[in-house]
């Protein structure tokens, strides 16, 4: 039977700020507020986090670009590439700083390589088929930022006239004054600065939430009369900000639920269910959260996959590229990469000559590429979970037309068999991802044999 929303999702609802879709009111907001245009290109893309200064020992532009053929191999569409800036030296973190502590917004970090080798690798991605979006980090500056001498007014001040931080926690950077409109002018220059002159496709905005969405819309408005931008916030439960400034932001709150079942003792599908439920409330016009279970912030201070997630990095891998959302791979995860690495000092990841992770992400990759249903947004098919006989599999399925996408996780360390109402929408041949085979349904319930701590998956399409 379809699963019926729950006591505990209405209240999680409430507490997060989400209102009933089928209320008047709602729908009235929904057909005004209809989102933010999406770029073709990025419908059934998914995202591929840089991490270039720890991508290869070099750190750089060139080193990085030898692998895009390998990355195209991979199948992810976006590369989304951490800050490229200078990093400031004033009050700096560890031996190289964070990169998130901007000194010139302008110019490419020089230990990365020139404007000419940025071009460079922007062009050769291009070339590939991919999409480049910059990381953009408009909260803070470093404190020897361009800006911070002849422009002491663009920084929050305290009464005193000193130049504030943003917190407590980050000691490194100056919070920017959003009320000055010459500041909020300048950031929005800077921004089309890497759009007319090389020819980025986006932004991944850092630490949205702590800029005001009126400036997120005023820039998206003024880079999409360049070019379509695709901009991602990094944010969760900011809901005017998916109206016209953003695509999609983070589900940080489904990785939070992963990483506390993968460390529940004997969880069952009602763990997730209310989590999953949410994707479906909180993104109602076309807007997505970028899915995740690792990326540079978890992997260096929260700990790698296979820390957080014992024995469920594969199952819930399958989990977040089937849900709705844009999957997300971080710099290393394609190959197993199971070390933290240092955020602030030089630190290179380890590229193995083969990886059986590889072949395991690329096929995920494919199957969300090559079905409709698993696309991102409205491009995306309809997501329905259900109360399947066995509380120990989680079951949903994706449709979108013709493409049809049936999932199963079976949570438990030993093998399981559920069964399901789908109706007879489900019914026809299906193939079976784990091993190609055909699969046929001919009834409205269908009953998945998943072998122990493992995934089914039945789709329309094959994956490669």
């Amino acid at each position: 039977m379809r699963k019926i929303v729950s006591l505990a999702l209405a209240i999680t609802i409430a507490v997060l700020g989400f209102t009933n879709p089928t209320s008047p009111s709602v729908q009235s907001a929904q057909a005004v507020a209809t989102g933010r245009a999406l770029p073709s290109w990025a419908k059934s893309a998914s995202i591929y986090e840089v991490n270039i200064r720890s991508y290869t020992t070099a750190g750089t532009f060139k080193a990085f670009q030898k692998h895009l053929p390998r990355l195209k191999k991979l199948g992810v569409k976006v590369l989304w590439l951490m800050p490229i800036h200078p990093i400031s030296q004033a009050r700096k973190n560890g031996s190289l700083g964070s990169p998130y502590a901007v000194a010139d917004y302008k110019a490419v970090n020089p230990d990365m390589g020139t404007n000419s080798d940025f071009q460079a690798l922007i062009k050769a991605a291009h070339a590939a088929g991919f999409k480049v979006v910059l990381d953009w980090v408009a909260n803070h500056t470093g404190w020897d930022n361009v800006w911070m001498s002849p422009h002491p007014e663009w920084y929050t001040r305290n009464n005193a006239g000193v130049i504030q931080p943003p917190n407590q926690d980050w000691l490194d950077v100056a919070d920017l004054n959003y009320s000055n409109a010459d500041m909020r002018a300048a950031m929005i220059d800077a921004m089309k600065y890497w759009v007319t002159t090389f020819n980025v496709d986006g932004f991944r905005c850092d630490y949205a939430n702590g800029v005001p969405t009126s400036f997120w819309e005023e820039a998206t408005t003024q880079l999409d009369a360049i070019k379509p931008m695709f901009m991602l916030a990094e944010s969760e439960n900011v809901a005017d900000e998916l109206n016209s400034a953003f695509n999609g932001n983070y589900a940080w709150s489904l990785l939070s639920r992963m990483n506390s079942v993968a460390n529940t003792s004997d969880p069952d599908a009602s763990y997730l269910t209310n989590s999953l439920d949410v994707l479906n409330y909180n993104y109602t016009n076309g807007s997505f959260p970028m899915t995740f279970i690792t990326n540079h912030d978890q992997n260096s201070w929260n700990g790698t996959e296979y820390e957080r997630l014992p024995g469920f990095v594969k199952r819930f891998s399958a989990l977040y590229f089937t849900v709705p959302g844009m999957p997300l791979i971080y710099s290393g995860q394609e190959v197993g990469f199971n070390r933290r690495l240092q955020f602030f000092d030089k630190d290179a990841i380890s590229w193995p000559k083969s990886s059986a992770m590889t072949a395991f992400y690329t096929k995920l990759v494919s199957l969300k590429t090559k079905n409709p249903a698993l696309w991102n947004g409205s491009a995306g098919g309809e997501f329905i979970q259900y109360d399947g006989s066995n509380p120990k599999v989680l079951t949903y399925t994706r449709q979108k037309g013709s493409s049809k996408v049936v999932v199963a996780i079976n949570l438990s360390s030993s093998k399981a068999k559920t069964t399901i109402d789908t109706g007879s929408a489900f019914k026809g041949s299906y193939f079976d991802y784990n091993s190609g085979s055909k699969v046929k349904v001919s009834k409205n319930t269908m009953t998945i044999s998943v072998p122990a701590a493992s995934f089914v998956i039945y789709s329309t399409t094959k994956a490669n």
